[in-house]
């Protein structure tokens, strides 16, 4: 399945059959003003390295990070990390609603073995909130193996992106 926009997924009702949902949240206490920032002009804090000459049509722009899934938070800390292209889209929300960007991504190497994501991060009153679809990879075979067992690593990968730009609201090295 190709990558879609970040303003979320598009499927027909052929591919509709193998791609998965996911809804993860996380507490992410900051003011609006400093998640506006942290969503808009200061996203390279936590979508990692901005790649230069990536902006696509829609303005969004392309970035390379290292996703993590954390198998064990105590010691001996265990976790899994996997390049990936993460493309943003434009900030919105204005007034007193919530604020949200199109966030899509898919692995930077070996991209058949690993799921695409496309879908919508929100901050809206101290929470996060990441909301979207991913295709598993290898099709029906593939999502029957993410209802087993692989949707675990998609919520906790998920929860572990939340985590990482809710640090960044508190003023915390990502």
């Amino acid at each position: 399945m190709p990558m879609a926009a970040p303003d979320g997924p598009r499927s027909s009702d052929d591919d509709r059959a193998v791609v998965a949902r996911l809804a993860v949240s996380v507490p992410a206490a900051s003011t609006r003003r400093r998640a506006a920032a942290v969503l808009g002009t200061e996203r390279s804090a936590w979508a990692g390295e901005a790649l230069e000459g990536a902006v696509h049509a829609g303005e969004r722009d392309r970035h390379l990070l290292d996703l993590e899934l954390r198998v064990t938070e105590y010691a001996p800390r265990i976790s899994f990390r996997k390049a990936a292209y993460i493309d943003v889209g434009p900030l919105r929300g204005g007034g007193r609603g919530p604020l949200s960007v199109g966030l899509a991504w898919r692995a930077a190497g070996l991209a058949p073995l690993f799921p695409v994501f496309a879908g919508t991060l929100t901050w809206d009153n101290g929470e996060l909130q990441l909301v979207g679809a991913y295709a598993p990879p290898a099709g029906e075979i593939g999502l029957v193996a993410d209802r087993l067992v692989l949707n675990v690593a998609a919520r906790g990968t998920a929860r572990w992106l939340l985590s990482r730009i809710a640090a960044v609201m508190r003023g915390e090295v990502a």
